[in-house]
C-alpha cells in the first residue's frame, strides 16, 4: 500500500558541632521524649508505606482517550498490545517487557522490541491483534480514529495518545503510569525528561539574541514542520527560530519562503533525506547553512517518537545548531 503526504510522515515516522566549654551533665530524658524517640522509625516506616500505596493505581480505572473516548480497566493490564514504536518505547522504559504480546512491524527500540509477535505496521493484522488477546491495546496518532474505532468494534479495549507538545508526551507517559500500576516507574522516567528539559533551556537562555540562529527542519523528502508540533518546540526549546514558523503543523516546503528566511542551519532526517537533493534546489546555494556547510543529519528515532527519548532528540537538536555549547 503506497503511504502518501502526512501518512507517510507519521510511518517514517525519554533531574555544626557542638561547641566547646564547660562540661555538663546530660539531663535524663523524659518519658514523653522516650516515648517519641521509640515512635519515629514506626513514624518513618509507615510515611514511606503511605508514599508508595499513594502512587499504587485503584481499580477499576477510567481515563478518557485521545479520541474522547473513556477506557475503564478493571485491574492492571497484564497483556498488552501496543501499534506504535513510540508507545512501545515507553512501555518498556516502565518495565513491561513481560506484559507486551504484541507490537507494531516498526518496533525496533529496544532491542527486546524486536523479538515481539508483530501485528502488522500502516495495515494492522486484526487476527494477529484480536488472538493475542490484551487487556489494552496502546495506539498513537499514526492510527487514524476510524482503526480505532474498527477495533474497539472485535471487542477490544483501545487507548490512543495523540501528543503535541513535550509537556503533553511527558502527561502521556505519566498516564501510561496509571493504566498500568507503574506510577513509580512512571515517575522515574519523566524527572530524568525534565531533568534533559531544563538543562536545555538553562544553556539556551545564556546564548546572547545576537547570536540566536534561525534553523529549517526537513523530517520527509519535501516536508518540514511549523508551529504546533512538538518537533518545532524541539528548536524553539533549543534558543533558535525556525524557518517555517509562519506554517502550523506538517506542510509541504514553501522553497521560496525558506530561502527568503535564509536559515544558518539546516537540519534533516537521517533515514529518509538525501542532503544533496537540498543543496541542489533552486537558489538554496546561496542559503547561509548551505553555503557554510551547515547540514546535519538528526536520529529520527529520538526526535520523532513522542516518548521517553523524545528529551534526549532536544539534546541531539540543541548541539547540532550550537555545538559545544552545552556544559
Amino acid at each position: 500500500m503506497l503511504l502518501t503526504g502526512t501518512a507517510a510522515l507519521l510511518l517514517t515516522l525519554s533531574l555544626a558541632a557542638c561547641g566547646q566549654g564547660q562540661s555538663a551533665v546530660a539531663p535524663e530524658p523524659t518519658t514523653t521524649e522516650t516515648q517519641t524517640a521509640e515512635q519515629a522509625p514506626a513514624e518513618a516506616v509507615d510515611t514511606t508505606e503511605a508514599a508508595e500505596t499513594a502512587s499504587q493505581t485503584v481499580y477499576p480505572l477510567t481515563l478518557t482517550d485521545a479520541t474522547g473516548t473513556e477506557v475503564t480497566l478493571d485491574a492492571a493490564p497484564s497483556k498488552i498490545v501496543s501499534l506504535a514504536p513510540s508507545e512501545t518505547e515507553t512501555l518498556f522504559a516502565l518495565g513491561l517487557d513481560e506484559q507486551i504480546v504484541g507490537v507494531s512491524d516498526n518496533d525496533d527500540y529496544p532491542e527486546a522490541a524486536k523479538s515481539k509477535p508483530k501485528m502488522g505496521g500502516f495495515e494492522l493484522n486484526t487476527e494477529a491483534i484480536v488472538a493475542a488477546q490484551p487487556d489494552i491495546v496502546f495506539v498513537a496518532d499514526v492510527t487514524d480514529d476510524a482503526t480505532v474505532e474498527s477495533l474497539r468494534g472485535l471487542g477490544l479495549n483501545v487507548f490512543k495518545f495523540n501528543p503535541d507538545t513535550l509537556e503533553d508526551v511527558i502527561n502521556d507517559v505519566t498516564t501510561y503510569g496509571e493504566i498500568t500500576d507503574r506510577q513509580a516507574e512512571a515517575k522515574d522516567v519523566t524527572d530524568k525528561m525534565r531533568t534533559d528539559i531544563e538543562k536545555i533551556r538553562t544553556a539556551a537562555a545564556s546564548i546572547d539574541e545576537a547570536d540566536r540562529k534561525t534553523v529549517y527542519l526537513e523530517f520527509s523528502p519535501g516536508w518540514t514542520v511549523g508551529k504546533g508540533e512538538f518537533m518545532d518546540e524541539l528548536i524553539s526549546t533549543s534558543g533558535a527560530i525556525n524557518a517555517a514558523n509562519a506554517t502550523t503543523g506538517w506542510s509541504e516546503v514553501d522553497a521560496e519562503a525558506i530561502i527568503q528566511a535564509n536559515p544558518d542551519v539546516i537540519l534533516y532526517s537521517q533515514l529518509s533525506v538525501d542532503p544533496q537533493t537540498i543543496k541542489d534546489r533552486s537558489g538554496w546555494a546561496t542559503i547561509a547553512a548551505v553555503e557554510n556547510d551547515q547540514l546535519f543529519a538528526i536520529d529520527d528515532n529520538l526526535v520523532s517518537r513522542p516518548g521517553p527519548r523524545l528529551s534526549e532528540g532536544l539534546i541531539e537538536v540543541f548541539n547540532a545548531i550550537y555545538p559545544d555549547a552545552l556544559q
